[in-house]
């Protein structure tokens, strides 16, 4: 047995050399499946199926209102949620990192309460841990740093101990975590303590609770709804923060996780059906093959060769051309990584994908799998029944009726599956373009950001005039017609929403609206468009009464039909109110699609508060002049008398490009795939029409002897190629209505039986096989029929 295998092997490679061209073809086909499917593979092993770096992560999950949560809810609910066992609130802290002789620099952080490692059962590879009282106000500020972050320092251990200058405070590193640990995402680098209050109500925390051993998920869901009807009976919410509605606790992975999981598994879904394509196109090359080879496989069978012994040596076949592609798609899936995990909508956990050795040994095991899998076809068709048929059949040049039934039915599943591909690719390419047509209320074409932190130690008036000092030298920069700041930028999901109260009307429900601290041309920046009064002037600055600037919204919800100038409203910030002197139009200031939120910008030059996280908007002259102006704004911010480190540089149209979110991303990445499944269809057409017109030579020559016009030779053999393709097409299009339904949470104003998409898809997948189909027509069309008779 192990002979007739050598044997086989030796015998293979001879004819995979002797046919360079469908070796070559092959591989290739298959080296790109393998190698794509292997390179996802990757990427969803690391964020769906690989352990999470905590201790029993089925234990612990996120309660309902993440990053909504109070310290005075916190600390209520601390030791009182039945089943669980811990419990941690955190929330995000950017630090500014201060060392001697070294520029100030940003590190990514998160401030938590003193269980935050015990809730998630992590352990510090150095030093220790939080501990009980670390969180109290008055404590001694303490750190936990990454391993990276660790390595950055000099890698000693005698760090831990150490004061390290973190927003403007000096605080004791105490424990350093091991290599590869991450919460709440790969790119954060400290953990700090935040002092608590039972007083501070503003809600910028998540709660992660480890249950109870024995402690279900499911069953959790009972307890919470106690939780909810003791927070109602402890605090009033308004109605559009009410936290006692659906309380839910989520898993981990699944907070972590996010939306990506769809995104993940249509992109791992589209590679497979691209796997799928190859591994058709290899059957129909390899079954193509046997026309050519029928003489010498009835030859064999006379011989004494079994069914069983042809099989396997077309098998062996296969799979060396499989362990080929398998080597090629290991570097092709190496080479295409970095680009896949920029593709997908992956955010911070980008940091966390990483390309080992898995995928090579996956790519090579996918192109095995699939070699093996294409034989099976061939061999099924492959071994012809009776001997002098197969010699009759090799004598007239061509496959039975059987096997070119194969062939047609491998290149109609082709079709289909690109048909698939295809109108997926186009609904998703018709939803983005869905949502660059919003309306965002800002100009995203010519304004650049920058986003940066300022030292905690810092006093609220030092941030303000560092803030205002930094606008002003960015003002004064070549080629910006405005600059602004503000503390959080439109298009950035919700947050630093404020109690709204008007004098006068005591019968207004109490609520919250979006409440941006911004500088006096921060509005004229964004090109935020003005409906009524007047926006900041520089003499606000110095007056002695506040004022403020609504959106539509706001005026709607709180005046109606009446006029809001010089209304005064109460933000809670001191007891002076802040009078109302214009109107502007509505920005997205949550999310893109989102219905237009009341929203009201006041003047920073006027607050007592400065957030210690600002974002700079600089309106350049001209598009064109975007790069130069971000380069000559970080000179400005990295200067040592900015006092404050650069988080991010970037413009309007890439904050846009991330709220549209992972369809943006999904829908360019599935057109590439896309697109490969178009070439991989045109190449099965081609091959498949190819062999037939090389099978059909003769009929051909005697047709073309007795008269038959060369044109209509190409008119019939591109019609047979177009009736395969329509065939695909069909059946593509009831694919595409029955498996699209995982594209709808990312589809916005089409359906999944949007006809423009469906008859777009299906009219290119006809015209490639046309042109597929047209060259070997020319070919059968200019058959000499003298040469043919003299055969």
């Amino acid at each position: 047995m192990l002979e007739g295998w050598i044997i086989d092997l030796r015998y293979s490679a001879r004819r995979l050399a002797s046919r360079p061209t469908f070796t070559l073809l092959a591989v290739l086909t298959l080296a790109l499946g393998a190698g794509g499917t292997a390179a996802t593979f990757s990427i969803v092993r690391t964020l769906l199926v690989a352990p999470l770096p905590v201790a029993d992560e089925d234990r612990v999950g996120v309660l309902w209102a993440p990053l909504d949560w109070t310290e005075q809810e916190f600390l209520f609910l601390r030791h009182s949620v039945p089943g669980v066992a811990h419990l941690a609130a955190y929330r995000p802290e950017d630090a500014t990192l201060e060392r001697p002789g070294k520029p100030m620099r940003l590190v990514r952080g998160v401030a938590t309460s003193a269980e935050f490692f015990t809730a998630l059962g992590a352990r510090p590879e150095l030093g220790r841990a939080f501990v009980a009282g670390e969180d109290a106000p008055g404590s001694e500020p303490v750190a936990v740093i990454s391993h990276g972050l660790w390595r950055e320092l000099g890698g000693i251990r005698s760090l831990v101990g150490q004061p390290l200058v973190l927003g403007g405070i000096a605080r004791t590193v105490i424990g350093v975590m091991p290599r590869g640990f991450w919460f709440p995402d790969p790119t954060i680098r400290v953990w700090t303590t935040t002092p608590l209050s039972p007083e501070r109500r503003a809600g910028l925390y998540a709660l992660v609770a480890r249950l109870d051993e024995g402690q279900e998920m499911q069953t959790m869901r009972g307890s919470l709804g106690g939780v909810a009807r003791a927070l109602g009976e402890r605090f009033t919410y308004p109605a559009q923060w009410d936290k006692t509605r659906a309380p839910d606790i989520t898993p981990l992975r699944e907070a972590v996780v996010g939306d990506l999981r769809p995104s993940l598994i249509a992109t791992f879904a589209a590679m497979i059906v691209i796997l799928g394509i190859a591994c058709l196109n290899v059957a129909a090359l390899m079954l193509g093959q046997l026309g050519s080879r029928s003489t010498e496989l009835a030859v064999r069978m006379a011989l004494g060769a079994d069914r069983r012994r042809v099989a396997q040596q077309l098998l062996i076949e296969s799979i060396l051309v499989g362990t080929l592609a398998g080597l090629a798609g290991a570097l092709i899936g190496a080479a295409g990584f970095a680009a896949l995990v920029w593709s997908l909508p992956l955010g911070a956990l980008a940091e966390s994908a990483r390309l080992d050795w898995t995928v090579f040994f996956a790519a090579i095991g996918f192109a095995v799998l699939a070699g093996a899998m294409s034989a099976v076809i061939p061999a099924a068709a492959g071994g012809p029944r009776r001997t002098a048929s197969a010699l009759a059949a090799g004598r007239t040049g061509g496959l039975g009726p059987r096997g070119e039934r194969l062939e047609r039915a491998i290149v109609i599943a082709q079709v289909a599956l690109a048909v698939l591909l295809t109108a997926g690719a186009g609904l998703l390419i018709r939803s983005v373009a869905n949502l660059r047509s919003v309306d965002a209320g800002v100009d995203v074409n010519a304004v650049a950001v920058l986003d940066v932190t300022m030292p905690t130690r810092q006093s609220h008036g030092e941030r303000r005039r560092t803030v205002l000092e930094t606008v002003a030298a960015l003002q004064a920069l070549p080629g910006v017609r405005a600059a602004g700041a503000a503390q959080k930028l439109p298009l950035r999901g919700s947050g630093d929403n404020w109690t709204i109260r008007v004098e006068g009307k005591p019968d207004l429900p109490t609520s919250t609206t979006a409440l941006r601290f911004v500088t006096h041309d921060y509005l004229r920046a964004l090109g935020v468009e003005l409906r009524r009064g007047r926006t900041f002037e520089p003499t606000d600055r110095a007056a002695s009464s506040r004022v403020v600037v609504i959106n539509e919204a706001l005026a709607a919800r709180y005046f109606g039909g009446e006029d809001p100038l010089g209304q005064v409203l109460h933000s809670g910030i001191g007891s002076q109110g802040e009078r109302i002197i214009g109107v502007v139009g509505d920005i997205a200031e949550a999310d893109l699609t989102d219905p237009a939120v009341p929203a009201r910008y006041m003047l920073l030059d006027q607050l007592p508060i400065t957030p210690h996280g600002m974002s700079f908007v600089l309106a350049a002259a001209h598009p064109d002049g975007l790069p130069a102006l971000l380069q000559s704004a970080r000179a400005v911010l990295d200067a040592p008398a900015a006092h404050l480190a650069l988080q991010s540089t970037s413009t309007m149209a890439s904050v846009l490009d991330l709220a549209i979110g992972p369809p943006g991303r999904l829908a360019m990445l599935l057109s590439l795939i896309a697109a490969l499944a178009l070439i991989l269809g045109a190449v099965g057409v081609y091959g498949v029409v190819s062999q037939m017109v090389g099978r059909r030579t003769r009929d051909f020559g005697i047709q073309i002897a007795l008269g038959l016009a060369p044109n209509r030779v190409v008119s019939s053999v591109v019609a047979s190629g177009v009736r395969l393709a329509m065939l695909g097409c069909a059946l593509g299009i009831a694919a595409t209505l029955m498996l699209t339904k995982s594209l709808s949470s990312f589809l916005y104003g089409v359906g999944r039986w949007d006809p423009p998409t469906l008859a777009a898809a299906t009219i290119t997948l006809l015209v490639v096989g046309a042109l597929a189909s047209y060259l070997p027509a020319r070919r059968a069309s200019g058959t000499n029929p003298a040469v043919v008779l003299r055969q």
